[in-house]
């Protein structure tokens, strides 16, 4: 089923999320409509709180970026057969050099932005069987990682990048929160009562 994703602005993108255990009421249901939902929004990463949840999961697919040129050969194959569900997500560390790129995020349609972040992250984390695991990744697929990671620590993207930025962009982010945007995915603004 496809589940609309909450707009900028909705509280829930804010808080950060908690463990869950096996025994989280449909979590496999959960599971497959984040996918369905990521998938119908073309995105590469979901979160739980963009679909209001309040907890630590995500979903991330990362075979889009594997058509890029820019890329190595064995990048595009990583990017190409990366699809995994992390729970429980923990940043163990984050490090290397600082680079930018150009993110966007679906509950902050229409708005890109170059954000700076380390190329290398080590994560523990639960795989859908909640066996433990703990793995080092680099490149793009840390820092689509870097960015689901974020919102179960209630952090956008928008707020990794500079004040003055921000600041210009101050409007559009009120204008989404109100849902006065165009999208081609489900959405629930938090200033408008209905989904649209």
């Amino acid at each position: 089923m496809i589940l609309p994703i909450l707009a900028y602005g909705d509280p829930v993108l804010r808080k950060k999320c908690t463990d869950i255990d096996a025994d989280y009421p449909n979590l496999a249901e959960l599971i497959s409509n984040m996918w369905e939902t990521m998938y119908n929004a073309n995105g590469v990463g979901l979160a739980a709180p963009q679909i209001g949840k309040s907890i630590r999961l995500f979903t991330v697919d990362t075979s889009p970026f594997a058509e890029d040129e820019e890329l190595s050969e064995e990048e595009r194959k990583q990017l190409k057969d990366f699809k995994m569900v992390f729970i429980n997500a923990h940043m163990q560390t984050e490090a290397g050099k600082k680079w930018a790129f150009n993110e966007g995020c679906l509950s902050i349609p229409d708005i890109r932005e170059d954000v700076s972040r380390l190329d290398t992250i080590t994560l523990s984390y639960l795989d859908t069987d909640f066996n433990p695991h703990t793995r080092t990744f680099d490149g793009l697929l840390a820092r689509v990682i870097q960015h689901e990671y974020d919102h179960i620590e209630g952090v956008l993207f928008t707020d990794k990048i500079s004040p003055l930025k921000r600041r210009l962009l101050k409007g559009k982010l009120a204008s989404i929160s109100k849902g006065k945007i165009a999208v081609d995915y489900k959405m629930r603004f938090p200033a408008v009562k209905r989904v649209r």
